[in-house]
């Protein structure tokens, strides 16, 4: 009879668990480490699109408006 290769173990809550060759086991702080490099998202529907900053220094669309004043000065008829 042959026998079968010893195999590390490692304990967890559901109870002791073989551990393949080659592989490490994920810990709390891989986990965590994984967390802290996804995107944020909403709480409430994470699959929403993100809305367009449309405020003072990111407002692309009021950049693009004529000032009435330049127009005024330039002497248009």
């Amino acid at each position: 009879m042959i026998d079968a290769p010893v195999l590390p173990t490692e304990t967890t809550p559901e109870g002791e668990q073989i551990v393949a060759p080659g592989v490490k086991p994920i810990t709390l702080r891989d986990r965590l480490d994984w967390c802290a490099r996804q995107p944020m998202a909403p709480k409430r529907n994470p699959n929403a699109p993100q809305k367009p900053c449309d405020l003072g220094l990111f407002d692309l669309e009021g950049r693009r408006q004529i000032d009435w004043i330049d127009e005024m000065r330039r002497g248009k008829p």
